[in-house]
C-alpha cells in the first residue's frame, strides 16, 4: 500500500508540473506548447519535455526600472524578459548569436510581421553560397528560419539586421547558434508578439 501511495503522489506531482503550476516566484506555462493552427499553418507540438524547464515560458519576479512593455534580453543566461510592471516579467527561453556574432545594445521594435518572408543578408550568402537561391526571399512556412513571427530591431542608424523571431528548431533554445538574431520557440514568439507594441524598447545585455 505504501508503494502505491508513493506512486500516486509522484503522478500528482508530475501532473502539476506539466499543467503549469505556480512555483516559488514563478508560474510555468509548460502546457502551452501543443500543436496549433495559426493563419492556416499547422504548427506542430514542441516536445517541451526535451527542453530544460528553465527555458519554458514563465512569469517570474524581475525588478527593473524599465517601463512595462520593455524587452530585456539576457544573452548570457539565454532568457528574454517582457517587463509587466510591479516587479514581474514574462520570461522566455531563447537562442542567441554564436561566437563572433554576439552583440549588445539598445534598439526598438520598428516592424512586426506574422509569418514573415526571410531574406538572407549578402554577408550570409557569401558565407553560405547555397543560400543564394533565397536572395529574393524565402516564402513563409514551417521551415522558414524566422518562424511564425518576427519583430525587426532598429536603432538611430536604421535597420540593425537583427530580429526577435520564431524558430522551428526548438532544440536550439538555450544555445548560441544564430547569426545574431534572438530566436524563440514558435509558440513563445506568438505570445511575445501579441504582448509587444511597435516602438517598444529592447535592451540586449
Amino acid at each position: 500500500m505504501r508503494l502505491k501511495s508513493l506512486a500516486i503522489l509522484a503522478a500528482l506531482a508530475l501532473s502539476a508540473a506539466v499543467s503549469g503550476c505556480s512555483t516559488i516566484g514563478s508560474q510555468l506555462f509548460t502546457n502551452n506548447y501543443g500543436a496549433m493552427t495559426d493563419a492556416g499553418y499547422q504548427l506542430p507540438r514542441v516536445p517541451i519535455e526535451k527542453v530544460p524547464a528553465r527555458f519554458h515560458r514563465q512569469e517570474v519576479r524581475y525588478d527593473s526600472s524599465e517601463k512595462p512593455g520593455t524587452i530585456i534580453v539576457d544573452t548570457q543566461n539565454k532568457f528574454l524578459y517582457f517587463i509587466e510592471g510591479d516587479g514581474m516579467a514574462m520570461r522566455y527561453g531563447i537562442g542567441v548569436g554564436r561566437e563572433g556574432f554576439e552583440w549588445h545594445g539598445t534598439a526598438h521594435i520598428a516592424l512586426k510581421r506574422e509569418w514573415p518572408t526571410w531574406t538572407p543578408p549578402s554577408q550570409m550568402i557569401r558565407r553560405q553560397p547555397e543560400l543564394a537561391k533565397f536572395a529574393g526571399g524565402m516564402e513563409p512556412g514551417l521551415k522558414n528560419p524566422l518562424g511564425a513571427r518576427a519583430m525587426y530591431l532598429f536603432n538611430k542608424g536604421g535597420d540593425m539586421g537583427y530580429r526577435l523571431h520564431g524558430s522551428p528548431e526548438w532544440f536550439s533554445i538555450g544555445k548560441a547558434m544564430s547569426s545574431g538574431c534572438i530566436r524563440l520557440m514558435n509558440q513563445d514568439i506568438i505570445d511575445l508578439y501579441d504582448r509587444t507594441s511597435v516602438g517598444a524598447k529592447v535592451i540586449v545585455l
